[in-house]
């Protein structure tokens, strides 16, 4: 789990390097933990942080394939109960969602790959003709992913620590 070198100039590698230093990150919380410890939650909201790797699995994937290319998803959003609160299913375990994770990944490069950063997400999936806006680009998609695994990787430092003390990227 590296951050990408500061001598790369593509842009593109750049911003999937960051995002797998992230998912990194997300990984190296949760291990070592329990799985009790794991979905159990340690802030008044009440999420876990395996509901938060969820999350973020589930956000990367809603953005790539749902929002930029359109793909129909039988739910965009998995990790939300009826309440709108993160929620991960009773037979996740730490290593299914970490493989989750790590499969989003994956397929966000292929895409990333396959698709040029000025180009627009595709319309019929998370956007729509009607919208007000244009839809993002993929240079826009990234960024903003990127952006919402920044957050939400603080607030996973904060809950290890939480836990068992455990501080440090």
């Amino acid at each position: 789990m590296h951050k990408p070198d500061r001598g790369i100039v593509d842009e593109k590698e750049i911003l999937v390097g960051f995002l797998d230093y992230d998912r990194g990150v997300v990984e190296r919380k949760l291990r070592g933990l329990s799985e009790a410890d794991a979905r159990a939650s340690v802030v008044p909201s009440g999420w876990s942080m395996l509901e938060l790797a969820w999350h973020l699995a589930s956000m990367e994937r809603r953005w790539l394939r749902w929002g930029f290319l359109a793909e129909p998803l039988g739910d965009p959003y998995p990790d939300s109960d009826e309440t709108g609160s993160w929620h991960v299913d009773a037979s996740a375990t730490t290593e299914s969602v970490l493989a989750g994770l790590r499969t989003v990944g994956e397929t966000t490069a292929r895409i990333v790959a396959a698709h040029d950063l000025d180009e627009r997400s595709s319309l019929g999936g998370r956007f729509s003709a009607d919208d007000e806006h244009a839809p993002p680009t993929l240079r826009w998609v990234l960024v903003y992913v990127i952006q919402e695994y920044s957050r939400h990787l603080g607030h996973l430092d904060i809950a290890r620590e939480l836990i068992d003390g455990e501080t440090g990227e």
